[in-house]
C-alpha cells in the first residue's frame, strides 16, 4: 500500500510524527507537502493529494490541517474521492469499512498526534465490508458521476 500525506502549515508537526510512525509500520508513503515554515493554502495540498489517489499513483492519503474539515471539504470535490475527517477510533474504522473512504483528515489543532498515530493504524487495517454498505456507496459514486464535467 502506498500512502500519500500532506498538510498545511497548522498540520507540520502532526504530519512529521505520522511520517515516523508510518516508518515504524514500514508503510510506503510520499510526502505532498507542506514543508516545514512553508505557508500553503490547504486546498492546494487536498488537491494535490486527491488527485493523485484518483489517478492511481497512491492507493490512500492523509490529510492534515487545523481542523480536517477544509481539507475534507476539498478532496471530496474531486471525483471518486471519498475523505472522511476522523477524530476518533469508531470514525476511523467506520471511514474505511464503511464509506470506503480513500483519504483520512485530522485536525491538528482538535486532536494530538499519539491519538492521530492510533487512528492511522486502525484506518490502514480497516477495509471495505461492502455488504450492507455497498448499494450506499454505490449511489455516492452515481451522484458524484451525474456531476462531473464532461
Amino acid at each position: 500500500m502506498k500512502i500519500a500525506i500532506g498538510c498545511d502549515e497548522n498540520g507540520y508537526e502532526m504530519k512529521e510524527a505520522i511520517k515516523a510512525h508510518l516508518d515504524e509500520l514500514g508503510v510506503e508513503y510520499a510526502d505532498l507537502g507542506c514543508g516545514k515554515d512553508e505557508q500553503v493554502l490547504y486546498p492546494e495540498i487536498a488537491h494535490r493529494v486527491a488527485v493523485s489517489i484518483m489517478e492511481g499513483k497512491y492507493d490512500r492519503g492523509i490529510l492534515i490541517c487545523g481542523t480536517g474539515l477544509g481539507m475534507a471539504i476539498t478532496a471530496n470535490k474531486i471525483p471518486g474521492i471519498r475523505a472522511a475527517t476522523c477524530h476518533d477510533v469508531y470514525s476511523a474504522e467506520r471511514a474505511r469499512k464503511s464509506n470506503n473512504a480513500q483519504i483520512i483528515t485530522f485536525g491538528a489543532q482538535v486532536i494530538g498526534t499519539v491519538l492521530a498515530n492510533k487512528l492511522v493504524d486502525v484506518w490502514l487495517a480497516s477495509e471495505f465490508a461492502g455488504g450492507r454498505s455497498q448499494p450506499k456507496v454505490d449511489l455516492i459514486d452515481e451522484i458524484d458521476c451525474q456531476y462531473r464535467k464532461r
